[in-house]
């Protein structure tokens, strides 16, 4: 099942009508509204469960929240299974996991935990992450300048996740992202462009274009 990377973070590159519905979003979570939360989650189908604030710096998503105020386990659970990433950091790179513990919500603990990563395995997300980064700047250096969140490749490892897709503004496509025989496969194409598709596998010691022409 592929998921989106919702890594804008420029209000203008957006439908004005997608922002108030992230900005709703992220002030009904903040005060713990989580009936409203789940309403409007189930009533814009396009907004996501990892959704931040657009201009805000926290990075904080409706599971940071619920772990800040010490939700029920009820909530959690259903953030969880709506899909919400345990594994995804905000912009202090704490879980909720560690946000929780922080607040003493013990209660939560077992609901957020996360498998914990070695040294080596922090070490190639990491550079996977820089490479990554490098890549898609490469690929749209002809575009006009985006601001975005850096896409950390560890919650695919950590959310199992089969692809993450990233639709990059003006792009007409974006970044598919898988792992694959322990490398990070991307995959890159813009639709309204014939040829453009390109594969790249990133290790930890560089990138590689591997295919191109596809699209």
């Amino acid at each position: 099942m592929e998921v989106d990377w919702p890594g804008v973070i420029e209000a203008g590159l957006l439908r004005e009508s997608r922002v108030d519905n992230i900005n709703r979003l992220a002030d009904v979570a903040k005060v713990g509204n989580w009936e409203v939360v789940f309403r409007l989650f189930d009533r814009e189908r396009s907004l996501s469960v990892n959704q931040w604030r657009i201009a805000g710096d926290s990075w904080f998503t409706p599971l940071h929240q619920a772990a800040w105020l010490g939700a029920s386990s009820e909530v959690v659970d259903e953030l969880i299974r709506r899909g919400a990433w345990r594994s995804l950091r905000n912009a202090e790179g704490d879980r909720p996991i560690v946000i929780a513990l922080k607040r003493n919500h013990q209660h939560l603990a077992d609901a957020l935990t996360v498998r914990d990563l070695s040294d080596n395995q922090l070490r190639k997300f990491a550079a996977w992450d820089k490479h990554l980064s490098e890549l898609i700047q490469e690929r749209t250096e002809s575009l006009e300048p985006v601001k975005i969140r850096p896409i950390p490749s560890e919650i695919i490892a950590l959310e199992t996740l089969d692809n993450l897709y990233f639709g990059y503004p003006g792009m007409y496509g974006g970044f598919s992202m898988s792992i694959f025989k322990g490398r990070l496969l991307v995959e890159s194409w813009s639709r309204v462009v014939d040829g453009s598709g390109q594969a790249h596998v990133i290790t930890e010691s560089g990138c590689v274009l591997v295919e191109e022409g596809f699209v």
